[in-house]
């Protein structure tokens, strides 16, 4: 009962005491390294958050309207809600949602759409395949996030966007795949501009993908050598041309941490413009609720990344 208070006041949690087997990955065993894969471990209420933000996104709609829903592949999931500012050639946020690459929808994202739609900016959320309806296979959901946001660049004058500041930003596994995004060669692949995308904002995201590959999430996620390497950002360093931010909170599992400290390094090293901020006292899921708040880290990073910031 002594120790109780201490524990509420620094709220972290870890795996249940075991012990100690071969390690797998670094000083990990594989008890540990699932853990640290395992968000709700170090996040006991992390169901209930995610309630909330999906309540919060019904009252974003309840006060905004339904957002206009468009195609922007030919299959049912390929498809995208954009809430429109009143600002005429706007910016655009294309948001990526989490989930395990698991779960998740465009219509939860809508909890952070306001902030973007006060600050003149139009928000994008994108729906794409699930991991498990792609059969394991992570290139599936990649490829479909890139031609959303190549769908975004090309018709933006059609919501009133301006294509030449279109920003992208992830949480979770999706700032996994904001991460893969930021790599992709616009130019060869869409005949795009190879800077078609101006800044990402990547939240509490995995950039490196042989320590996921390890955990138990391999249980999931049909990984093979070509996958891990094509679908790891940080090995891809060379095709960013991107402003980054990368964000993660001090209550999220230690490889959520070290993952965005180890990109932000590797991107800083190879002379790529990136900014590191660490969300103090904050867990996983309160990290990605605080992008809906202008006075959240997350928040606030947006609109910074993006020029809207007001004094």
């Amino acid at each position: 009962m002594a120790a109780a208070p201490a524990l509420a006041q620094e709220c972290r949690f870890e795996p249940p005491p075991h012990q100690k087997g071969p390690l797998v990955f670094m000083n990990y065993d594989q008890i540990e390294l699932d853990a640290a894969y395992e968000n709700s471990v170090y996040e006991p209420n992390l169901r209930q958050i995610s309630q909330r933000l999906a309540s919060i996104a019904d009252g974003v709609r309840a006060r905004r309207g339904e957002p206009r829903r468009v195609a922007y592949g030919p299959t049912e999931t390929e498809k995208l809600d954009i809430y429109k500012t009143r600002a005429v050639q706007a910016p655009i946020f294309v948001f990526i949602h989490g989930g395990t690459w698991r779960t998740g929808s465009s219509r939860r994202s809508a909890f952070a759409a306001e902030l973007f739609i006060d600050h003149g900016a139009h928000y994008v959320a994108l729906d794409f395949i699930n991991v498990l309806d792609a059969g394991g296979d992570l290139r599936i959901m990649a490829d479909q996030v890139r031609r959303g946001i190549a769908w975004v660049y090309r018709n933006a004058d059609s919501f009133g966007g301006d294509p030449n500041r279109l920003y992208i930003g992830g949480h979770s596994s999706g700032g996994h795949l904001c991460g893969v995004a930021l790599t992709t060669d616009w130019q060869r692949d869409f005949g795009l501009p190879a800077d078609t995308v101006k800044g990402g904002l990547c939240m509490s995201g995995m950039y490196d993908l042989k320590p996921v590959r390890l955990s138990w999430r391999n249980s999931y996620i049909k990984f093979d050598d070509s996958m891990e390497h094509e679908l790891s950002a940080i090995r891809h360093l060379d095709m960013i041309r991107a402003a980054v931010t990368v964000t993660y909170g001090t209550f999220e599992t230690p490889e959520f941490q070290r993952q965005g400290r180890d990109f932000a390094a590797a991107l800083e090293a190879a002379g790529r413009k990136v900014n590191l901020i660490e969300l103090e006292h904050f867990a996983h899921l309160e990290a990605e609720e605080s992008l809906g708040n202008p006075y959240g880290p997350n928040g606030r990073a947006a609109i910074e990344m993006m020029g809207l910031a007001r004094a």
